[in-house]
């Protein structure tokens, strides 16, 4: 079942899935930062009023605000 990265908490790990209609203006910018669909992603920090929230993607940390997380679809990965 695919969320929102903004829906998720620290410690939680994901794929992405793709971007929500609402977030269409956020798409070129996400692609961009290399969040394309498959990739996987873990959340390190949420700031206190849910904006920025940082994610360590492709080896590296990545500061994203609350309106790019809300736009970009994930699925949890659950521990094995």
């Amino acid at each position: 079942m695919a969320k929102t990265l903004a829906e998720m908490k620290v410690g939680d790990k994901g794929t992405v899935q793709g971007y929500s209609k609402e977030g269409g203006a956020y798409r070129a910018r996400l692609l961009s930062m290399g969040l394309t669909k498959g990739t996987v992603f873990e959340i390190k920090r949420v700031a206190p009023m849910g904006d920025p929230v940082e994610i360590l993607v492709k080896g590296y940390s990545l500061a994203l605000r609350k309106d790019e997380a809300q736009a970009l679809l994930v699925e949890e990965r659950r521990a094995a």
